[in-house]
């Protein structure tokens, strides 16, 4: 895998490893690829991460994430600090992608997400928790985009409203009422498994 490449010396010790984002960006305008390898290990697992969440697909997660960290170094030198927290912009460069994906006509079938097992859950409680989850996350592929992106850069990727305002390029007012009607749209879909759901989570 390609993003794996990109951090393959990421686990030799580095000089650079005290040194904040800004600093390994203007260290990427005069060509220190050490620096770009240092600032791709920080923030490749959580860009696909986003991309998985949005896009539910490995393979294509993985092509956005290396897709946009390889755009990180092409474009290194309109870099302006100052501007930008670069985690941010990184993050709304992965979703904007992955919305372009997702509009894109495919007649391509989705790889499918295996859900991690654990060994000692018997096979009903899996099929059970299954059930629930994938109901979750039917009703979640169902909301407008707008309301999805806010609840799960929000949630499953914990990141402030003024952050997921400026990945979304929206106000945080915006942010907080996209959050409100994602959440009763939810409430409402899933109120006749709300039993199920809740157990699930606890077990």
């Amino acid at each position: 895998m390609m993003i794996q490449r990109l951090t393959s010396t990421a686990s030799l010790p580095s000089p650079l490893a005290g040194l904040d984002d800004d600093t390994l960006l203007a260290r990427m305008k005069i060509d220190d690829a050490a620096a770009y390898r240092l600032l791709v290990e920080r923030h490749v697992d959580r860009a696909y991460a986003i991309a998985l969440r949005v896009l539910g697909n490995v393979a294509d997660a993985e092509d956005v994430a290396q897709e946009c960290l390889v755009k990180v170094w092409t474009h290194r030198q309109s870099w302006q600090e100052g501007k930008a927290k670069f985690s941010t912009w990184l993050y709304r460069v992965v979703v904007n992608r992955c919305i372009d994906l997702r509009r894109r006509p495919s007649n391509e079938c989705l790889d499918d997400v295996p859900e991690p097992m654990d060994d000692e859950t018997d096979s009903v409680t899996r099929i059970h928790r299954a059930q629930v989850f994938g109901r979750l996350e039917e009703a979640m592929g169902r909301l407008p985009e707008q309301q999805r992106l806010a609840l799960t850069l929000s949630y499953f990727d914990d990141l402030g409203n003024a952050e997921v305002a400026e990945i979304l390029g929206t106000t945080v007012s915006a942010v907080e009422s996209l959050l409100k009607r994602g959440r009763q749209t939810l409430r409402d879909r899933l109120r006749r498994s709300e039993h199920d759901f809740r157990q699930a989570l606890v077990e």
